[in-house]
């Protein structure tokens, strides 16, 4: 694991456990088994829907996207303000409403996939 990943798990020390997986030349920052933020290049990236990424909007905070064959994809995750790794309390609340917003994002999915047929 490097450094910063596990420099990111102390960070959410007062959240709960958390835990950092590699994945996809970076990690994912999982809590109870749910992926809530991500790290890339040593910059974490916090979940988010439309409504709480206004709040990293306004401070001009980046969407993470990635490249693939040429194209840009942005994905649901905002840089988290510096503030969180200096800040427990910051940093619960944040981590509190990017984990909120994982599990309702993981139970729309799971609500859109068909069901099996049975033949």
């Amino acid at each position: 694991m490097s450094e910063f990943a596990a420099f990111v798990e102390d960070v959410f020390r007062e959240f709960g456990e958390v835990h950092c997986r590699k994945m996809f030349g970076g990690y994912g920052v999982f809590y109870q088994g749910t992926m809530f933020a991500l790290i890339a290049e040593d910059t974490l990236y916090l979940k988010t829907d439309k409504a709480s990424a206004e709040y990293y909007r306004t401070r001009d905070l980046p969407q993470f996207q990635y490249t693939r064959e040429g194209k840009p994809y942005k994905m649901s995750y905002f840089q988290a303000p510096e503030e969180i790794f200096d800040d427990p309390s910051e940093a619960v609340i944040l981590a509190k409403q990017a984990y909120a917003i994982a599990l309702r994002s993981a139970a729309d999915t799971a609500r859109k996939r068909p069901s099996p047929r049975k033949k």
